[in-house]
């Protein structure tokens, strides 16, 4: 479904050359729980903005369904993002004066029939009574959640959440990913430091000085372990 070929993405930082991702080749195919793993500062979220072409690499090509998105209009690759990715980012991004339902179905073409997947979603997420409130009146788990219900409105084909549990604590983070794994039906590219919330991923790739390198999911599940055991 999404392939990186040969990609990098470097910058200029006074004179010297900085890498953020280098020469990474990847797929990502349908319906695949892929976790991205690595430390702050590695490229991991840089590697996530190419995927989903919120950046152009400096080198190489990604393409979506066969197609390098520098071969689409900036409107075609805007209506992708709109209509078949969602987006699930560290900090709950929510307009202040809607409401969380509001806040879901905001820029949605059909209007009735996103309302009703809306409060389905926020219901089914425990915020059935709490949708008509204002993200001021949220706790930041339930405005993450808000913000899950938000990307997974219309099932895309691929969501891109970059590290959702950054600003939660441990237990409503897990759930936060819970809910997002759950309730997907298409592909899911997960960023993150913690490898405790990778457990339930196909495949993990750590990325480290702009490479990338994929690892076993035995890791993650292993760091998990030793946590519930201390």
């Amino acid at each position: 479904m999404i392939e990186a070929r040969n990609v990098s993405l470097e910058y200029n930082d006074h004179g010297k050359i900085v890498y953020a991702c280098r020469d990474v080749n990847l797929r990502i195919a349908k319906g695949e729980f892929v976790g991205v793993l690595g430390p702050s500062g590695s490229g991991k979220s840089s590697l996530l903005y190419l995927l989903s072409g919120l950046k152009e690499p400096t080198a190489g090509s990604v393409l979506f369904e066969g197609k390098p998105y520098t071969h689409l209009s900036e409107r075609e690759r805007a209506e992708i993002r709109r209509k078949r990715f969602g987006f699930v980012f560290q900090y709950p991004y929510l307009v202040g004066f809607l409401t969380a339902l509001e806040n879901v179905i905001a820029g949605a073409e059909a209007l009735e029939p996103a309302r009703d997947r809306a409060e389905a979603l926020l219901s089914e997420m425990g915020l059935g009574e709490k949708m008509h409130r204002l993200p001021s009146e949220l706790s930041g788990g339930e405005r993450q959640r808000v913000c899950v219900a938000r990307a997974l409105l219309w099932d895309p084909d691929v969501v891109f959440a970059d590290e959702p549990t950054a600003s939660l604590d441990a237990a409503t983070g897990r759930e936060v990913v819970r809910q997002l794994v759950e309730r997907r039906r298409g592909a899911l590219v997960m960023v993150t430091h913690d490898p405790r919330i990778l457990g339930g991923a196909d495949r993990i790739l750590r990325i480290e000085g702009g490479l990338v390198t994929e690892t076993s999911v035995e890791v993650a599940e292993t760091a998990d372990s030793r946590v519930e055991e201390g």
